[in-house]
C-alpha cells in the first residue's frame, strides 16, 4: 500500500509542475498510427498511416541501469506530460553498467558474453519499455554505449566482436520485435578501424534479422560527428544523427543540419546531443552552465534548417544523478529535481507550435530575410513551407526582423510565439520588419510566426 500512495505522490507533483508551465501541456504520440518509417520525400519521420511523427527525445542514458521502477515511473510520466515522444537510453549503460548492477542486483549479461543475456535485467527493460508505450513514447534503444566496442576513454571493456555483435543484435530485436522502440547503435564513440565497423554493422544486421526490419534504425556519435560521416548510403541508416554537443556556448547546430539536409541521398537528421541544460560549458564550472535559453536556441536553431526532431538533455538527468551518487562533470541538481528544469516544458512548446501548423512542409529558407542572419548568439533562422502557405524566423536575442513578406503573400497574418511560456501575440509590421516585445538581448528570443 504505501508503494501506491508513494507513486500517487509522485504522480501528483508531476502534474503540479506541468500545469505550473505557464502552457497547456502537448500531448504524447497515438501508438496506434503504427509503427514509424521514412517518409516519402526522405524529410521526416511518419507513423505507418502517413501520420507525420515528431521526434522529441529526451537523453536518459542510465534509465535502465539506475532507476527503480517507482523511479522510472515518475521520469516517464513527467516526460509524457511535457510531449517527449522518444527517450534515448541504453541497456549496456555507460556508467560501469556491465560490472555495477541494477536498482535490482541484477548484471545485463553472464561473464560479460553479449551471447549470454541476463534474463532477470531484461524483465527490468521490459518493464520500463511497456510504461513509456503505455504513456504513448518510443523507446530510443540504445543496445551499448560505445565503450563496450570502441572504450577510448570510460569504462569498458570491450565485449564486442562481429559476430557476438550479430546475435546480440539478433536477441534484442526478437525480443522488442512488436514494441515502440527506435534503434540507435553508437553511444558516444566514433567507428576508427574496419574492425569498428564491422561491428556496428553486424549489430544493425542482428536487429534486422530479429525484429524483421520493423523498427528504425540510427546511430549516435561522439560531440562534433554525425553518423552520415560513415553510414549515410548504408541501407540500414533510416535517419542521420548527429551530436552538437556540450564544448561551446552559440555551438552552430544548424550547420550541420544543414549539411545533412543537402546530402544527395535524401535521409531525415536531427541533433541527437545538443548542448545540456545545467551542463557546464566545455565541461568547466568556470564558464559558466547552459541554461534553458540554450536549450532553446539550439532546438529551434536546428529546427529551422530541416530537422525531423531535435533532442532534448539536461547534465543531472542523463546519469539520474542524486546525493550519493559521484558526479559525473559536476552534476550538482539530484534529478527529480532537474526534471523541473524550465528547458524542458520549453521544447514541448515548441513541438506545440510546430504541430500546430503543417511542420512537415517547412524548409529552410533565408531568402526570407531581407538582411543577413548574422553570426555567434544572434544568428537567426527562417523557414517557409514549400507551398507558401506559412513561415516562422527565429530571432535568438529579440533583433528587430526584416522579411522578403511577397515570399508568402500579398496579405500576411504574423504572430509572436514566446518560446519561453507557449503563448502567442499578435505582430505588427512596421514596413517589413517586425520588431519583437522585450529589449534585445540574451534570453529575450522570439518566433515570427507568418501565415498566408
Amino acid at each position: 500500500m504505501q508503494r501506491y500512495v508513494q507513486l500517487a505522490a509522485m504522480l501528483f507533483a508531476v502534474t503540479l509542475l506541468s500545469a505550473s508551465s505557464g502552457s497547456e501541456p502537448v500531448h504524447s504520440v497515438d501508438l496506434s498510427l503504427g509503427r514509424l518509417k521514412v517518409s516519402t520525400n526522405g524529410r521526416h519521420l511518419v507513423h505507418a498511416d502517413g501520420t507525420p511523427f515528431f521526434y522529441l527525445g529526451d537523453t536518459a542514458w542510465e534509465l535502465f541501469h539506475r532507476l527503480n521502477r517507482e523511479e522510472a515511473d515518475l521520469y516517464l510520466a513527467d516526460r509524457a506530460a511535457k510531449g517527449f515522444t522518444v527517450i534515448q537510453a541504453v541497456v549496456l549503460a555507460e556508467l560501469d553498467g556491465l560490472h555495477t548492477p541494477n536498482a535490482y542486483g541484477e548484471l545485463p549479461l553472464e561473464n560479460d558474453d553479449p551471447r549470454k543475456p541476463n534474463e532477470a535485467y531484461f524483465r527490468h527493460v521490459d518493464y520500463i519499455v511497456d510504461k513509456a508505450e503505455s504513456l504513448g513514447m518510443f523507446i530510443g534503444m540504445l543496445p551499448t554505449w560505445g565503450d563496450k566496442w570502441n572504450k577510448k576513454w570510460g569504462v569498458g571493456p570491450e565485449i564486442f566482436t562481429s559476430n557476438n555483435a550479430a546475435a546480440y543484435g539478433e536477441f534484442l530485436g526478437r525480443r522488442y520485435r512488436d514494441k515502440s522502440i527506435i534503434w540507435i547503435l553508437g553511444g558516444d564513440r566514433n567507428p576508427e578501424n574496419d574492425g569498428h565497423l564491422a561491428i556496428i554493422r553486424a549489430m544493425a544486421g542482428g536487429l534486422k534479422k530479429g525484429d524483421g526490419g520493423n523498427h528504425l534504425m540510427t546511430f549516435h556519435p561522439q560531440g562534433g560527428s554525425g553518423s552520415s560521416q560513415w553510414f549515410h548510403n548504408d541501407d540500414w541508416l533510416s535517419f542521420n544523427m548527429f551530436q552538437s554537443g556540450h564544448s561551446a556556448a552559440n555551438a552552430p547546430n544548424y550547420r550541420t543540419t544543414l549539411k545533412n539536409y543537402g546530402l544527395k541521398r535524401v535521409k531525415p537528421v536531427l541533433d541527437g546531443e545538443p548542448r545540456y541544460e545545467d551542463h557546464p560549458i566545455d565541461w568547466k564550472p568556470q564558464n559558466g552552465w547552459f541554461d534553458e535559453w540554450d536549450v532553446r536556441q539550439a532546438a529551434w536553431w536546428s529546427m529551422l534548417s530541416g530537422a525531423c526532431g531535435h533532442t532534448y538533455g539536461n547534465h543531472n538527468i542523463w546519469q539520474m544523478w542524486q546525493s550519493g551518487r559521484q558526479p559525473i562533470s559536476s552534476a550538482r541538481t539530484p534529478w527529480k529535481t532537474a526534471v523541473g528544469h524550465p528547458g524542458s516544458a520549453q521544447v514541448g512548446y515548441m513541438r506545440k507550435l510546430l504541430e500546430s501548423k503543417a511542420w512537415q512542409k517547412l524548409a529552410p529558407d533565408e531568402d526570407l530575410l531581407a538582411g543577413k542572419p548574422g553570426e555567434g548568439a544572434e544568428h537567426i533562422r527562417a523557414a517557409r513551407a514549400g507551398d507558401g502557405s506559412f513561415a516562422m524566423i527565429y530571432t535568438p536575442t529579440g533583433k528587430t526582423l526584416s522579411v522578403r513578406l511577397e515570399r508568402i503573400g500579398r496579405k500576411v497574418s504574423a504572430s509572436w510565439f514566446d518560446p519561453r511560456t507557449g503563448k502567442q501575440q499578435p505582430a505588427q509590421a512596421d514596413g517589413q520588419s517586425f520588431d519583437p516585445p522585450g529589449e534585445p538581448g540574451r534570453g529575450n528570443d522570439w518566433v515570427l510566426v507568418l501565415q498566408r
